[in-house]
């Protein structure tokens, strides 16, 4: 039977091959936004059979079950990992054209040499060669990562983490990856949640001091982020369902963090000015300490109430919204570049057509010696595919300098996802190899070598890393 995937895979001309071969396909990896536990990065986690490394967790491919009808008791219940694996199995035939179907064989490919497609006729040939192999020293977490050539990763971390396994892997020097933690403040900018308060608490334990106004709070949160900056963070990231920005008064944010302390509901206005002072405030932050600043923005989370109280979170059941953030977006990098505040800034939307709202916004704020000091992240969740890779990329090419961008991320909590970036890698090299055999660009092999390997690694690394 012909493989499916051969070394030229989704590369359809000769300048793409090429530009792969020569540029991308050996290029390290800086991925600088994930979910991976550094915990079991530390313990160098062994993994009992592949439901546990590829599906647990793994909300794209529970969402993609349920579409096929698959009951949940084989997704998130409480079948054996063998009936999991076999409805996983199951389901793929049927992901055509979804970048699941892709990243499957490119996973059992790359990670266990494996060329058959799976389906439910070859699901238990696939199932015993590839526990198999899990059970050999090299197929544990850390082996996953050397094997995918990771020089940095950004895992992403509550301000209350004790930042223990990140700091005993720097320590490590049998381990060359970086891990780095990430700043995700949600618990501090969500005061609507019913759990503000009681992460409150937290932070003034964490910090040994009491919180009882709103100076209080911002100054436990940059005690944090000093903290997270001694343990190698140099980023931050925020989830933006919507950005609703106005400048707002210390004293109009302290009436609102003190009522909702107090107990009281706020209402949509007041949500909107503490959260508009608050991201001011730590967006200066940032700045001083020459961090980057994510901003994930419009994704409408837990639609199915029942399913989320069954499962909670980041279970499968988010999806794109139609979050208006232009103006929002505006006022917010241009009220912290009024204070000369604004860090390094990536912003990522969820719906395609806010793509030129932002390659529109990216001009507007600069700082000398900086290429691209705002970024359009790479196309993100629901568009992490070839046509909302090749869009993102192509709007950005349109309106600013896709030869600066930052490119991929893994955005993923499986040891196996650095494919994702071979993905994007081939995308990248067939869209320019395309553009230099129709003449678009010039057949400047040098000069697009170095591009190519810039947006495969080396401007991420000089992004995060040089100052």
């Amino acid at each position: 039977m012909e493989k499916f995937m051969n070394d030229y895979f989704m590369l359809s001309n000769e300048t793409a091959k090429q530009l792969y071969d020569d540029a991308a396909k050996n290029a390290p990896i800086f991925d600088f936004h994930c979910h991976l536990d550094p915990e079991q990065v530390w313990v160098n986690k062994s993994y009992s059979n592949m439901t546990e490394i590829w599906l647990a967790g793994d909300h794209y491919k529970w969402r993609a079950m349920r579409m096929h009808g698959i009951g949940e008791r084989y997704i998130t219940g409480d079948a054996s990992d063998w009936e999991k694996f076999k409805a996983w199995a199951e389901t793929v035939p049927y992901l055509l054209g979804n970048p699941l179907y892709h990243w499957t064989h490119l996973e059992l490919k790359k990670y266990f040499d494996i060329d058959l497609l799976l389906s439910p006729e070859t699901a238990e040939q696939i199932w015993n060669d590839c526990n198999a192999k899990l059970q050999q020293d090299d197929y544990r977490a850390r082996s996953f990562i050397e094997k995918s050539n990771v020089k940095f990763i950004g895992t992403t971390d509550d301000p209350l983490s004790d930042l223990k396994y990140h700091q005993l892997l720097a320590e490590d020097d049998s381990f060359d990856t970086i891990i780095a933690p990430t700043f995700r403040p949600d618990g501090a900018l969500n005061i609507d949640a019913p759990t503000f308060s009681t992460w409150v608490k937290q932070l003034e334990e964490i910090t040994g001091n009491s919180i009882a106004s709103l100076n209080d709070f911002v100054t436990a949160l940059k005690e944090r982020v000093n903290y997270f900056h001694e343990h190698g963070g140099r980023a931050s990231d925020h989830d933006i369902p919507f950005l609703i920005y106005r400048a707002v008064e210390e004293t109009e944010a302290e009436t609102i963090f003190l009522k909702r302390l107090q107990g009281s509901s706020l209402d949509e206005q007041e949500i909107i000015s503490y959260r508009a002072y608050l991201i001011t405030e730590l967006g200066k932050m940032y700045a001083e300490k020459q961090w980057v600043m994510q901003l994930h923005m419009g994704a409408i989370r837990n639609n199915n109430t029942k399913l989320f109280r069954q499962l909670g979170k980041d279970a499968g059941f988010d999806s794109v919204g139609e979050s208006n953030f232009a103006e929002g977006v505006s006022k917010l990098l241009d009220g912290l570049e009024l204070q000369d505040a604004l860090p390094r800034t990536i912003l990522y939307n969820l719906n395609p057509k806010d793509n030129a709202v932002l390659t529109g916004m990216l001009g507007n704020f600069y700082e000398e010696g900086i290429p691209s000091k705002v970024q359009f992240g790479s196309g993100w969740w629901f568009n992490d595919h070839i046509d909302g890779m090749e869009k993102q990329m192509r709007d950005l090419a349109n309106v600013g300098l896709l030869t600066h961008f930052v490119g991929m991320l893994t955005d993923s909590r499986s040891f196996l996802s650095y494919t994702r970036h071979e993905y994007f890698r081939r995308i990248l090299c067939n869209m320019f190899g395309q553009w230099v055999e129709s003449g678009l660009i010039p057949n400047n092999k040098e000069f697009n070598n170095k591009i190519i390997a810039d947006i495969c690694y080396g401007n991420a690394h000089r992004y995060f890393l040089d100052r």
